[in-house]
């Protein structure tokens, strides 16, 4: 969604809330805002503004290398990867989607999308060979995807109508997931709904949501599921960050009915949420511009457990260590249980 904007805060470490945080270890310092991380092995992508790529060796700080992809002040917001490459998609139009090369960080644009109101919210791998990403509809309102299938990107054909001012977040590529069965999208703004799509037969259902909606600032920002069946997303209003009504629910049938959690009671606003590995479900974190917060009970209570500003988006690395990366940084998190 093009009006969505960072709000910039100084780090202020780790509070009281934190007693579940061992510590804090900032592996990179740069002059970009990151929105999306990918896990290679033991280093970490991303993809941010002025047209910047690169990694980050998670056992070996030192070992980091950056490119800029274009000389023009690109903006990326997506990330994705095969065996051998990284894709990533710039937010401004013609959106150019760019293929690098894991090895040698070589870059070349493999599609292009010259529609003047394409912006790229999300990018996801369901597989090497298969994924899709979504941009923001034009005037005829109908879902805009793209599909990579055994290397090649092609525009996606459906017939899925939004509603007027329905659109999504390119607040960290996590409102797009997928588990053995299903593709999910969530859409935010004057409608907040989700999107699935069988993966056999590619086609859409469309179920309404009682997350918070009806303004272009409100809706979904991120989901996240363990199976075919549990899921979750959070989201809110990135204009009132402390807002902490109907912005956290989960889903016990694929996505078709959700359930409401912790309204009133959690942190506010937030960007990424991701089940944590080995939990079946259970237990999950998520990120926003001024929280950090824990769920160890599939996301009906929430504990904040930083205070730490300015971080978009994360990645679990193992069961008590995350990436994050947000204005200006790229930090890992330990936690002890």
């Amino acid at each position: 969604m093009k009006n969505i904007f960072s709000i910039v805060f100084l780090a202020v470490g780790i509070t009281a809330f934190s007693q579940q945080v061992e510590s804090l270890e900032t592996i990179l310092n740069d002059n970009v805002s990151i929105r999306a991380l990918e896990t290679d092995g033991h280093t970490i992508w991303y993809s941010g503004t002025e047209a910047k790529v690169g990694y980050v060796d998670i056992g070996n700080p030192k070992n980091q290398k950056q490119i800029k992809v274009s000389e023009e002040k690109l903006q990326f917001r997506t990330l994705g990867q095969d065996k051998t490459s990284f894709y990533t998609i710039n937010i401004e139009s013609p959106a150019r989607f760019f293929k690098i090369d894991k090895k040698n960080l070589t870059s070349q644009v493999v599609f292009t999308d010259t529609v003047k109101t394409a912006f790229y919210d999300a990018l996801h791998f369901v597989n090497d060979r298969l994924a899709y990403t979504f941009s923001d509809s034009g005037k005829d309102h109908l879902l805009k995807l793209a599909v990579y299938r055994d290397g090649k990107w092609s525009p996606f054909k459906n017939n899925v109508v939004l509603n007027e001012g329905e659109a999504a977040f390119a607040a960290s590529n996590t409102n797009i997931s997928s588990a053995s069965k299903y593709l999910w999208i969530a859409t935010g703004g004057k409608a907040s709904r989700i999107l699935r799509m069988n993966l056999k037969t590619e086609k859409f259902e469309i179920f309404n949501t009682p997350f918070i909606q009806g303004e272009s600032s409100q809706g979904m920002y991120s989901i996240d599921f363990y199976d075919d069946r549990f899921g979750i997303a959070v989201g809110g209003d990135y204009t009132k960050q402390d807002a902490n009504i109907n912005n956290i629910a989960t889903t016990n049938d694929g996505g078709e009915t959700w359930q409401v959690q912790a309204s009133g009671q959690n942190a506010g606003y937030m960007t990424c949420v991701k089940i944590k590995p080995g939990s079946k479900g259970k237990e999950m974190m998520a990120v926003g511009d001024q929280n950090i917060s824990y769920s160890s009970d599939f996301g009906k209570t929430w504990k904040k457990i930083s205070d730490e500003k300015g971080f978009f988006v994360f990645n679990w690395i193992d069961g008590n260590r995350i990436v994050l990366a947000g204005n200006k940084r790229i930090a890992v998190m330990k936690l002890k249980f």
